[in-house]
């Protein structure tokens, strides 16, 4: 009887393992990231264009990086977003001050006035485009606010500027208006070639900036942070040796057998890196086969803490430059 308990037990635990991973239901607490990438897809069905997120911009005045959650280029505009994750009552002080109460921490929190920090991030970006040379007619760039949360509340929300888009002004979004700002811009009426060629530059220049690592978890979750090394068995990272951020822009996941706990196996593509172009679409994919054990070791963005992830959880994950 003893036996075939165990031989149950063992076979359960190889089907579960193989059909829903342990994996799956790992906490990295309220991390924040996966607000970042709903909002930068419903703005893509929205209004069209290109979302780039987690960008980390150099900042000559701080001599630091300025991070900004995303920005939003479409044929009319370029909108630097910050997303707001805030819950509870939000209300604002006369200094601009939001105060956040009843959120999900129980207790009153402030957040210094977050229209200053966008403005302040969008003038970082206009100033680093300029430096690799795409200087924007006046009135194309704008930031915005959004706050996707649906637990966001507010007592007055007249009193919010009106680059704020709170919750109830979220799920109202139509995709028939034609700019997030609501109006479109002067620059249109230039040159159209001009325009398209300034939109495609513009593209390259901001997939090819510094941002944040990425990965890609199952269950539609992502992580942004900085990835720092693998774990594992010696043989196992000695092939993982040419996996780096100089040599490498992305790599994914695919498992290769369902039996055995320690000894299944994954395969890990990666793609050497291009600068001269975005993606890695016509890129030859590199090929190496190690243990399900292997970890990777990934310093989150928020809150900045390292944890490690099994590979057999990563269906991809991204370097940055």
């Amino acid at each position: 009887m003893w036996v075939e308990l165990i031989f149950g037990l063992v076979i359960y635990r190889l089907v579960r393992r193989f059909f829903y991973d342990d994996e799956e239901h790992i906490d990295f607490g309220s991390t924040g990231s996966n607000a970042l990438f709903a909002v930068a897809e419903r703005l893509q069905a929205l209004y069209g264009g290109k979302a780039y997120v987690g960008l980390r911009i150099p900042d000559p005045d701080t001599a630091s990086r300025q991070n900004i959650d995303l920005v939003l280029v479409t044929k009319g505009e370029v909108v630097v977003v910050s997303v707001i994750n805030a819950s509870g009552i939000v209300s604002i002080d006369g200094d601009g001050t939001w105060v956040c109460t009843g959120g999900s921490k129980h207790k009153t929190e402030r957040l210094q006035d977050p229209m200053v920090e966008a403005k302040r991030q969008a003038a970082v970006l206009e100033s680093y485009l300029e430096q690799r040379g795409v200087a924007l007619p006046d009135g194309y760039l704008s930031c915005k606010i959004v706050c996707p949360n649906p637990n966001f509340r507010t007592i007055h929300p007249d009193y919010f500027p009106p680059e704020v888009v709170t919750y109830e002004q979220w799920t109202e979004l139509k995709p028939e208006r034609k700019s997030i700002s609501g109006w479109i811009k002067g620059a249109l009426r230039g040159d159209k070639k001009e325009m398209q060629e300034s939109v495609q530059n513009l593209g390259f220049i901001l997939s090819t900036a510094p941002m944040w690592d990425r990965v890609e978890l199952k269950n539609n979750m992502h992580l942004l942070g900085e990835f720092l090394e693998f774990k594992g068995k010696q043989d196992d990272i000695l092939s993982l040796r040419n996996i780096k951020r100089s040599k490498v822009s992305r790599m994914i996941i695919q498992k290769t057998s369902m039996f055995g706990l320690a000894h299944s196996k994954l395969q890990v593509l990666y793609t050497p890196r291009d600068y001269r172009s975005e993606g890695a679409s016509g890129a030859e994919w590199n090929e190496v086969t190690v243990r399900s054990s292997t970890e990777v070791l990934f310093q989150l963005q928020d809150p900045a803490k390292v944890k490690k992830i099994k590979l057999s959880s990563i269906i991809n994950m991204s370097l940055s430059p």
